[in-house]
């Protein structure tokens, strides 16, 4: 008898779940319901998955409105008919049309007209399927209304949209945000009616009484209308079913493709590569994956022929198929990658792959895709409500100010200190808490279906301009919709712009260069020092402090070993406890035998027992605690948080337990086992993942070790990594490098370089519009360099305000003469505030002015970087207001191991954590005056004291302590040191006056508080 039913996917106007309106609908004695979210899909196929389990029969439909004003509402009559209306909601999401007053003719959907509505547009004739809604508060008009005697045109239209009090609390709040307004601003036109509720059938049924020929209409409506999707474990998939058009041919084809990979992927083919190709390309066929791969080898062949990196990841890396057709790099047979963490019989979904594309050839290799394939969508995702964003949202709703926010969002508050406003934002943020707040796109999942995607969703149109579902992955995954990854990635645009620029810096070394015979990298000790040695500055996946902190203390040297640490490395395995015991085992050898399960030293011997790679969870499942390989695999994805919920992964769970018990394993061992798979079997990488980083690993640690300069400048020009750029200018400079700031007659846009000298680019400046960028690069390509400031401004049109940034970052240092003398001439030459939109057609006649001899110190230049750049190119330590009282530095920690060092370090990055405990903690990396990296640590009692006050250079007193011969500093005091008062408008006899009185010395036992 519902057909207008709300769940809280109607975003930011419905206030609870598809499974909760499914509850309500059991709770009220409700068989038949309509689901019809506001221009939105997103619950339907989970709907339609979970209705069986309240006894519910679900249809679908959508409620089609012009912001909160109501159209009409389209019911599907079956699956033909949801494709009408998704088709209908996405042409005019797609369009951002609005919705007319009056539907389309739908062939196979009714559609249902508020009473309200009829009224207003006048609409006296209505089509076969056409209908109107009449609500209980509509029945006191009804007798009075000319609607009346259309009896056989009027059906139930109760809407549901709240279940109670709290629910239109929530309701009024998430309307204030839509509107952003304040709460006592909220206009009543922009929220629904409180009574818009789920009533008892026997309820319903009673306020109709009169009118017994709406129930019927309605309940013969209903009876028409029939939904129906397979989410049955025998479902088939809905992806695209061939490639070539024929199953038959498809198979011939990977076949044929396969003995064509053969020469090029191995020299020798013997009997263990046949057995292995054999066996995978019989199961491939048998789960019907074929398309699958061939789709993927389209996407990477496309991508070779366009001249892009690539690299294949996930768990389809694990295949000697995926290996043959080029969708990976990674030899399963080298690795002894485990086969059935790819595949296995008992899987109904075909294997991960991940191909990864510089971020700029990604868009094109998108757009290759959709125009190759017919029936393509990127895949959805739900941005939803979280803690913070609910305390900013709703204090601006409730009107407190910036500064009372910002401290709510921080969680740093007294409760019992909070006035009432404060507290009302905690109380009323829990109702939306978690609720969806706007659809978003998967970080790279697309759907290549069989069918139209309008036959499960309707989509919409990001920014990005492809067409995107309504759903998310899990969902899609349900129903038999399994995505393909297509991921941008900076490290492959950094390799690619590498080779360029060593093919114009260094000409002729480039062509010398196989940046894919990664087998040779592997056994450069060059290379493999810079793993051992932690020297991986901008190097792929291996850059970041704990990176380079595990490879320290695990020593690593090879290829394997760094294999293990990318898997290592992931939250899971340390939350564990694993990492270090990892750690203990590699090193001492006598351990392994000691602490190792021997059970689990059997399955993983190369890990020393320790669970590492996602493939040791089914590993551990299947031999430890014999559940067969469907049910192992069932765990390895439920541990994902995906499936976590559900009643599979539950019963897999008491199975693992129960079989363990039965071959006689004590409770302690058993369930010490399950909490290692449990806490980290949803973050660790599949081993062919892990070695498909590896890889990359390798090939930007080759660049980095015979052409760091020039990787430098193509990881600085393709957004860094894991740190602010002035780190990878830091880096070059050790490296070699002279740095020069921007200059109109060198400078790129991006940073360029000329032998060892490197000229950052333009783009840096921050306040340098664009276009005046490309006007320099283009007039200067045309007819040669600038010969002066005055031939500068003859030929490139610019504002007084845009050339002062120029000449204040020193871009007219070539003409040798000093900046504020050429700021002098430039204001001479402009009229502030007015520019020519045309270059002059003949060159001026310049007066020579007469300007006093002015001069620039080295402070003032490093000032105005740090101003125009955010960094500056000299020292920091060059900037301190106080000389440093020391020169300790990273090459003495040893010196002072176990005992206390007094250090300064200029700030590069902290990791703010806390303990199981919740208390606060932090891990900084800081580069100390001889421009070498240390680590420090503040542990709670410290970091209650003293924390990080941004970037700048801090003062420690603290011990020097080693843990796997990794050193860092266990820090007892510090303080931030200040800089000279900046000089541009300092009088700098005055400069070195900066500390205040309160401030003492510095003894070597310890530091004054700030």
């Amino acid at each position: 008898m519902y057909l207008n039913c709300h769940t809280y996917y109607s975003l930011r106007y419905g206030t609870f779940s598809e499974e909760e309106l499914l509850d309500l609908a059991q709770k009220n004695g409700v068989t038949k319901l309509v689901l019809t979210d506001i221009n939105n899909t997103s619950a339907a196929l989970n709907f339609v998955r979970k209705a069986p389990e309240y006894d519910v029969r679900p249809l679908l439909g959508i409620d089609f409105r012009n912001g909160v004003d109501s159209c009409f509402i389209g019911i599907a009559k079956n699956n033909e008919g949801y494709l009408e209306l998704n088709n209908f909601l996405s042409q005019h999401l797609h369009e951002e049309k609005k919705f007319p007053s009056r539907a389309p003719d739908f062939s196979n959907a009714y559609v249902v007209y508020p009473f309200e509505k009829v009224l207003l547009n006048e609409m006296a004739h209505f089509g076969a399927q056409e209908f109107i809604g009449i609500s209980i508060a509509d029945l006191r008009k009804l007798p009075f209304s000319r609607i009346k005697g259309l009896r056989d045109r009027l059906v139930v239209q109760q809407p549901v949209t709240f279940r109670n009090k709290g629910d239109f609390n929530a309701h009024r709040l998430l309307r204030a945000i839509d509107n952003n307004v304040l709460l006592s601003k909220l206009d009543k036109t922009q929220e629904g009616n409180e009574d818009e509720k789920m009533y008892p059938i026997k309820n319903l049924v009673a306020a109709f009484s009169e009118y017994s020929f709406i129930l019927e209409n309605t309940e013969k409506l209903l009876n028409t209308c029939s939904i129906y999707f397979d989410f049955s474990k025998e479902r088939i998939s809905q992806n695209l079913q061939t490639y070539t058009g024929s199953k038959e041919e498809d198979e011939r084809m990977i076949e044929r493709l396969c003995l064509e990979g053969l020469p090029y992927r191995y020299q020798e083919v013997g009997e263990e590569i046949m057995e292995r190709l054999k066996k995978e390309l019989g199961l491939i066929k048998e789960k019907g994956f074929v398309s699958y791969f061939l789709i993927n080898w389209d996407i990477v062949s496309y991508a070779r022929k366009r001249g892009f990196f690539y690299v294949g990841r996930g768990s389809g890396a694990n295949s000697i198929v995926a290996y043959l057709l080029r969708i990976t790099d990674v030899d399963p047979m080298e690795l002894d990658l485990y086969f059935e963490r790819f595949i296995n019989l008992y899987r109904t979904n075909p294997p991960d792959f991940d191909i990864d594309f510089s971020h700029r050839d990604r868009p094109v290799m998108t757009q290759y895709i959709f125009d190759r394939f017919k029936y393509v969508a990127l895949l959805g995702t739900y941005v939803t409500f979280k803690e913070r964003g609910v305390i900013r949202e709703l204090g601006k709703v409730f009107g407190l100010p910036k500064n009372e926010i910002d401290f709510l969002a921080e969680g740093r508050f007294d409760l019992a200190k909070l006035d009432e406003v404060a507290r009302l934002v905690l109380k009323y943020g829990r109702l939306i808490m978690g609720m969806p707040n706007y659809l978003s796109i998967h970080a790279g999942g697309i759907l290549i279906s069989e069918r139209p995607i309008h036959w499960f969703s309707a989509t919409h149109l990001p920014p990005k301009g492809f067409p995107t579902t309504q759903f998310d992955m899990v969902i899609a995954e349900d129903v038999g919709l399994y995505k393909f990854d297509i991921l941008g990635q900076r490290g492959l645009s950094k390799i690619k712009e590498s080779l360029e620029i060593i093919a114009y810096n260094r000409i002729g070394n480039a062509e010398e260069i196989d940046i894919h015979d990664v087998k040779k990298f592997k056994k450069d000790p060059r290379i493999n020092n810079l793993i051992k040695t932690a020297q991986c500055m901008g190097c792929f996946y291996v850059e970041s402090p704990a990176m380079r902190m595990l490879l320290k203390k695990l020593e690593v040297d090879n290829y394997l070993g760094l294999v293990a640490a990318s898997s290592i490395i992931r939250p899971g395995v340390a939350k564990s406890g694993m990492m270090r015991e990892y750690i203990l085992r590699h090193r001492e050898k006598g351990r392994t035998a000691e602490k190792a399960h021997p059970v689990m030293l059997d399955i993983m011997p190369e890990t020393y027992g320790v669970m590492v790679y996602q493939e040791d969870v089914i590993k551990v499942a299947h031999y430890f605690a014999d559940l067969d390989l469907g049910e192992a695999d069932v765990l390895r994805r439920g541990m994902s948080g995906k499936f976590r919920s559900r009643e599979e992964f539950e019963k897999v769970r008491l199975k693992f337990i129960e079989n363990c018990r039965k071959k006689g394993e004590p409770d302690s061992v058993i369930f010490e086992v399950w909490e290692q798979i449990a806490s980290f079997a949803g973050y660790a990488f599949a081993k062919g993942h892990s070695a498909s980083y590896a890889v990359e690993s390798y090939q930007t640690l080759f660049l980095r070790a015979y052409y760091p300069l020039e990787y430098m400048v193509a990881v600085l020009n393709n957004g860094g990594g894991f740190y602010r750029a002035e780190f990878y200018v830091h880096e070059a400079r050790m490296l070699g490098a002279t740095i020069h700031p921007p200059c109109v007659n060198k400078s790129s846009h991006n940073n360029v370089i000329y032998g060892k000298s490197i000229y950052l680019g333009l783009g840096y400046l921050r306040d340098l519009e664009s276009r005046v960028a490309e006007r320099i690069l283009r007039e200067r390509s045309r007819e040669g360099r600038f010969a002066s400031l005055e031939d500068f401004l003859d030929r490139v049109v610019i504002s007084i305000e845009q050339i002062s940034i120029l000449i204040r970052i020193d871009a007219f240092r070539f003409t040798g003469v000093n900046k504020h003398q050429l700021l002098w001439k430039a204001h001479l030459f402009l009229n502030k505030g007015t520019k020519l939109d045309h270059p002059k057609l003949f060159p001026a006649v310049h007066q020579n002015f007469k300007i006093p001899q002015l001069h620039t110190s080295d402070q003032e230049d490093a000032f105005t970087q740090l101003e125009l750049l955010g960094f500056c190119l000299c020292s920091s330590f060059d900037l301190l207001a106080e000389t440093p009282k020391n020169t300790n530095g990273s090459k003495d920690l040893r010196n002072y191991l176990n005992g206390y060092i007094d250090i300064y370090g200029y700030l590069v990055t902290v990791k703010n954590t806390s303990t199981h405990t919740g208390k606060r903690m932090h891990f900084a990396t800081l580069v100390d005056q001889q421009g070498m990296v240390f680590d420090a640590v503040l542990f709670p009692p410290v970091a209650a004291k003293y924390s990080f006050r941004g970037r700048g250079i801090y003062r420690f007193y603290g011990k020097v302590v080693s843990e796997f011969d990794f050193l860092s500093i266990e820090v007892v005091k510090m303080r931030k040191e200040d800089y000279i008062p900046d000089p541009r408008y300092a009088d700098m006899k005055t400069s070195k006056k900066v500390f205040s009185e309160k401030k003492n010395a510095i003894s070597p036992s310890g530091l004054t508080s700030e």
